[in-house]
């Protein structure tokens, strides 16, 4: 019987730290395996990388843009990109201009 209770007292006693092991080594393998573990840094450097290439694109593309916006600027517009644009997206022509259907 007493055999027994020091049996049943060692596996008490093992209890908390085993527990406390397991736990650690829980968070361990999340640590290395997880969404933002050590294995996927590479990852997320491969992302970052196709993040900062789009990120060139759409700025040379905003700054195309704004540079649009300054020459049609009400107080200073460029007279050859209004006449472009009347042309293109109004259909407006001058009356002495002549135009040539393209087929």
């Amino acid at each position: 019987m007493a055999h027994k209770e020091k049996i049943g007292g060692l596996i008490k006693a093992a209890l908390g730290p085993g527990f406390a092991l397991l736990t650690l080594l829980a968070i361990a393998g999340y640590a290395v395996l997880g969404p933002t573990g050590i294995l996927a840094w590479g990852e997320y450097r491969t992302a970052l990388d196709e993040r900062g290439t789009q990120l060139a694109a759409l700025e040379a593309e905003r700054d195309a843009l704004k540079n649009r916006v300054e020459l049609l600027d009400p107080n200073g517009a460029d007279p050859d990109l209004v006449g472009e644009l009347l042309r293109k997206e109004g259909n407006f022509v001058h009356p002495d201009e002549i135009i040539v259907p393209l087929k």
